[in-house]
């Protein structure tokens, strides 16, 4: 009996050693196609979060490069990540716009990883680039500051202060090589010589005649008519909807917080789901206004988009969001003013054995 209890246990610490090692391996290098693209990409895992950069080349001087943002789920092993911002464009007029990938990560063999899945454009989801297919490797084309994370991603830079200051690092603008150029300045001793006495001439008196103006009526302007307010349907159409976040839907119903985000300021906003209104007349304050989603409701991918309705006193309309599915909580800081709108993609995972 006591033998067959070590059998087990070893058995159970083998498999929770083979799941944890799993869960790691999405961690990596990543070389294939994106939307059509060559692409290399490069995460690493913080959390369910994924933090990394994304080239998108035709060669290794021509690239585009982003930062990227993302979610994986250790339990179904789908991964979403969006190219968040351009850090370096190396390819001007190439016409590539950022991109949201959805992909499940799978092992079809003992030393082959892939990321297989699809791809539409970052704001819009109704725009499909193309699929996704990524092998890991191990020796990627472009170096940067995250292959020391990724190198020594198991022996220690894993840790989220490690990966937040690399994070912050690669945010950080290309320095520009300034030159310096040494300039000569003559020193002229003064010249202390005695000045010849200068004589100034009494100035003439100028008559100033003032100028004759013609009387004329005054001119009456026909006050600009006014016209009519707009709707949250108008400006939802009108405005550019630009992505701020991910949220992956991984349980029945979604709860939404709003708050207005630093100084209340009297910002209004209106939400939209899938270019339909939801809600509208939303007053931010400090206190949460919570709304809820069904995901039996929600297509696979979706878009929720805040309008402003007003900017406030203090421009432009920013909220604070809270968004708890299941267990996880997400947070972001949601922009938006009279140009664009705040886009967040609600993405539904899937479940095991799908």
């Amino acid at each position: 009996m006591k033998t067959i209890r070590i059998i087990v246990c070893s058995w159970l610490m083998c498999c929770l050693f083979q799941s944890a090692a799993f869960t790691q391996t999405i961690t990596g290098a990543w070389k294939g196609k994106s939307g059509g693209l060559r692409t290399e990409l490069k995460l690493v895992k913080k959390g369910d979060s994924l933090v990394d950069t994304a080239y998108y080349y035709t060669s290794k001087n021509h690239y585009r490069r982003y930062a990227v943002r993302g979610y994986f789920d250790g339990q179904t092993n789908n991964v979403v990540w969006w190219d968040e911002t351009l850090l370096e464009d190396k390819l001007t007029g190439k016409g590539i716009t950022p991109l949201l990938a959805v992909a499940d990560f799978n092992c079809p063999g003992e030393d082959k990883m892939l990321l297989d899945g699809s791809s539409t454009d970052r704001d819009h989801k109704e725009i499909p680039t193309g699929p996704v297919a990524l092998e890991k490797i191990t020796h990627p084309t472009f170096t940067d500051e995250w292959d020391f994370v990724i190198d020594n991603y198991t022996v220690g830079a894993n840790h989220p202060d490690i990966i937040d200051s690399i994070a912050r690092l690669s945010y950080a603008p290309t320095p520009v090589d300034m030159e310096l150029t040494a300039t000569s300045i003559a020193m002229v001793a003064p010249d202390r010589r005695p000045k010849p006495a200068v004589t100034v001439a009494a100035p003439t008196p100028i008559t100033i005649v003032p100028p004759v103006v013609a009387s004329r009526e005054p001119e009456i302007t026909a006050p600009k008519p006014v016209g009519k307010p707009l709707t949250p349907e108008d400006k939802f159409t009108s405005r550019t909807n630009k992505l701020q976040t991910v949220i992956p839907v991984t349980a029945p119903r979604i709860e939404l917080r709003f708050y207005d985000n630093a100084q209340v300021d009297g910002d209004s906003i209106a939400l939209f789901l899938n270019k339909k209104l939801i809600f509208k007349n939303i007053r931010l304050t400090d206190q949460p206004y919570t709304i809820f989603i069904e995901a039996s409701e929600l297509d696979n991918d979706n878009e929720l988009v805040m309008v402003a309705e007003n900017l406030g006193s203090i421009p432009p309309n920013t909220s604070f969001m809270v968004a708890i599915v299941g267990k996880k909580r997400y947070e972001a800081r949601l922009h938006a003013d009279e140009n664009s709108s705040a886009l967040i993609r609600l993405i539904k995972q899937k479940d095991d054995g799908q």
